[in-house]
């Protein structure tokens, strides 16, 4: 079981949190507003009503010992710049924290961000991919210039193995998995595993590779 902290209990914070806990972790939520807490308490293992900007406080939790800390204190810039320094002097490893704009984020960066979220431009990036790209499914974006996607196989490649397809050869793009109509996942597939129509490829390569062979 992983262990994880949630600093800031708004709209965002809050389902961080559950969905965290409905995971099966163990989830420290905190926010300095009662009523909050009071309703994160049913979905989490401990709720705290602490402000997170008293270090010592912040210290008697035993967050260095977690797997990461969420940081989401709304539109309070100078709060959530506060947490991540303390967080990052303390000894946390993974401090993922929801930045307003890319001025915010490079400051985060700076004070001990690991990772630095932006929701709303995230949702935006995939709903704008989606509508103009309706054969991918999905897609993760990892580091800068690649993804992980996935999408309805093109119609030139239906019915072809993975081997004759040639998708490294041809694209850099490697199959990870594959996700038949029946909900069957098979990471990993073989060579010869044939391409269906229904079939759901999870791909894994450089974002203009990927697009390249989403244009066949």
């Amino acid at each position: 079981m992983k262990r994880f902290a949630v600093i800031g209990l708004g709209k965002f914070g809050f389902h961080a949190a559950k969905a965290l806990y409905e995971e099966g972790n163990e989830v420290v939520a905190l926010d300095v507003e009662r009523q909050r807490v009071q309703d994160i308490a049913p979905h989490c293992t401990e709720a705290v009503v602490m402000d997170a900007t008293d270090r010592q406080a912040l210290e008697t939790l035993g967050l260095e010992t977690s797997d990461g800390v969420i940081v989401s204190t709304g539109s309070q810039i100078s709060r959530s710049i506060l947490i991540c320094l303390h967080l990052h002097e303390i000894g946390v490893q993974r401090i993922l924290v929801k930045a307003l704009d890319e001025d915010h984020a490079k400051i985060l960066a700076k004070v001990g961000a690991t990772e630095v979220i932006h929701p709303e431009k995230d949702i935006a990036v995939r709903t704008a991919r989606a509508l103009s790209n309706p054969n991918v499914l999905d897609f993760i974006p990892l580091a800068a210039g690649y993804d992980l996607v996935e999408m309805e196989p093109p119609k030139s490649l239906q019915g072809k193995s993975l081997q004759d397809a040639r998708l490294r050869e041809k694209y850099a793009i490697h199959v990870i998995a594959v996700r038949s109509a029946s909900g069957e996942f098979q990471l990993a597939p073989p060579p010869d595993q044939p391409i269906n129509p229904s079939d759901v490829l999870i791909l894994l390569g450089r974002t203009k590779d990927i697009e390249s062979f989403r244009a066949l």
